[in-house]
């Protein structure tokens, strides 16, 4: 469908051509989402649950198709995504609901993304970690496994004790079977032991393999491209601060976002420059697309997917765009918080 966009922007094919070729793939592409990959997905599963019969497997997942058509369909009904002009059973009805769940999806992304980046990129965020902490760590973790390791031994002596002791014959030898001789060590507790010790461990391990990650980003930092990354992310983070800065006066004040910075950019770039810049088309789905493209070309887009309500599905994309972007901050804030009382607390 990228394709056929960039063949509707160069004039490629007949245009009655492109209209039928944009409908079979629309179709093809809306009949994979909405019947064979839930229905074989659904199969998949019933046929991999061990109590199901076989004569059932069939029924099942065609009822467990049923059940996922009556969901989808309700996802639309809290939404106002479609023109009045449409009956229930039209193609903009099942348009209208994939473009739904699409967006959610993308603006989630989106989100998470646009604050990720800087955060894994820019050296602003590192942890300051050394060789010194990664080698007290492993240290710490070497002192562990040979505590383990003792605790074993302990516990196999002992039980190898108690074996030999119920093995004798006579009075004597039952009672030493029941009662503890001084001395004797307590295997039930020796198992609590190592079995705390071994959980300790695992955070040991992979307290050591993160520290090991940060040094490395540490040391990828100083090079060429780790400076190169940090430059872009500082750029991404003003990116991200004006994005999430337009998304909420989009929502408060109810309007629908226009051409972003960057796309604005490249077109003001292509002007100038003469350049033809396709790849600029791509940035998005065919939905949300449609507000980058010029005026000429959103036609054969909005003649395709019916008079869907694309103002709703711009909108709605800021407001999940919002809440993911900001719900990443705060995720990342703790994590960032948190990490060096972490490290600090084990390596001590």
């Amino acid at each position: 469908m990228f394709e056929l966009i960039i063949f509707e922007i160069l004039g490629f094919l007949d245009s009655s051509s492109r209209y039928l070729h944009w409908k079979i793939g629309l179709y093809a592409i809306l009949f994979m989402l909405i019947v064979l990959l839930p229905f074989y997905i659904g199969y998949l599963i019933i046929s991999n649950t061990r109590f199901v019969q076989t004569r059932l497997v069939k029924p099942l997942a065609l009822g467990a198709w049923l059940v996922f058509v009556y969901l989808f369909w309700k996802i639309g009904d809290p939404f106002p995504i479609l023109s009045p002009k449409h009956g229930i059973l039209s193609m903009e009805q099942v348009i209208s609901r994939v473009g739904v769940v699409g967006v959610t999806l993308m603006a989630v992304l989106s989100g998470f993304g646009a604050v990720n980046y800087p955060y894994t990129s820019m050296a602003y965020f590192m942890r300051v970690v050394t060789a010194t902490d990664v080698q007290n760590m492993e240290k710490k973790l070497l002192q562990t496994l040979d505590v383990i390791i003792m605790k074993k031994k302990r516990m196999a002596i002992a039980q190898r004790e108690k074996q030999s002791v119920s093995s004798r014959k006579g009075i004597w030898g039952m009672l030493q079977s029941v009662t503890s001789l001084p001395g004797t060590e307590d295997i039930g507790q020796l198992k609590q032991s190592v079995e705390a010790l071994e959980e300790f461990s695992r955070q040991l391990f992979l307290e050591t393999v993160e520290l090991h990650n940060m040094l490395e980003r540490i040391e990828w930092s100083h090079t060429f491209k780790g400076k190169y990354f940090n430059f872009i992310g500082y750029f991404f983070s003003l990116y991200c601060i004006w994005k999430i800065f337009i998304c909420t006066i989009n929502i408060v004040f109810d309007r629908v976002g226009k051409v972003d910075p960057v796309t604005r950019g490249m077109q003001i770039a292509v002007h100038y420059m003469g350049f033809d810049v396709d790849g600029m088309y791509f940035v998005s789905s065919v939905l949300l697309i449609r507000m980058n493209m010029p005026a000429e070309y959103r036609s054969i887009i909005t003649e395709v997917l019916g008079e869907l309500q694309f103002n709703f599905y711009h909108r709605w994309f800021d407001v999940i765009f919002l809440v993911s972007a900001l719900t990443s901050i705060g995720f990342l804030y703790l994590a960032h918080k948190q990490g060096p009382e972490r490290d600090t607390t084990a390596i001590s």
